[in-house]
């Protein structure tokens, strides 16, 4: 609900976006589409939000950019070791990991530093894993790419579902 929140709040407000970040050298970079789903129960609500993506670097470090259905940049995670910042139009906070930033967006922590590896149909070699007829569980998360789409299930309550499409040649 928080990032949904946050990216209606942005795109009606239409001016507000942030500004272009200096184009990127030699660093990798993944762009497509991404929503997040956080199940509710029967005491809460569940949430969620999609955006455009463009992720760059890696996972120590890098940089998240998330751009609302009308193209205007919302936020802007940066990481390196030791620091973490999200940016949005006028505010910009520090964290103390990804983890903690993914929380306190979508309410639960989503592993960023394994999406790079996840979003092109392998698992991240820093955790063990565990192969699937579908694909692979890795980090208490059911992964099943089928590229250049990518669904990522964590196995834990609640249930977070993260869908994830490549933009095409990526």
């Amino acid at each position: 609900m928080r990032l949904a929140a946050l990216l209606l709040a942005l795109a009606v407000a239409g001016c507000a976006q942030l500004p272009q970040a200096p184009p990127a050298g030699q660093e990798s970079r993944l762009s497509g589409r991404i929503s997040v789903t956080v199940a509710g129960d029967a005491h809460n609500r569940g949430t969620g939000g999609a955006a455009s993506f463009e992720l760059f670097g890696g996972p120590q470090a890098g940089r998240l950019e998330l751009t609302s259905p009308l193209g205007a940049l919302v936020a802007r995670a940066n990481w390196q070791p030791g620091r973490v910042t999200l940016q949005t139009p006028g505010d910009e906070r520090r964290f103390d990991d990804l983890d903690a930033l993914t929380r306190e967006l979508l309410g639960e922590p989503v592993p960023v530093a394994a999406l790079f590896d996840w979003l092109q149909a392998r698992p991240w070699p820093a955790a063990p894993h565990l192969k699937t007829t579908s694909g692979f569980e890795q980090l208490g998360w059911r992964i099943e790419p089928k590229l250049p789409a990518l669904v990522a299930t964590r196995l834990a309550e609640p249930t977070v579902t993260l869908r994830a499409r490549l933009d095409s040649g990526e």
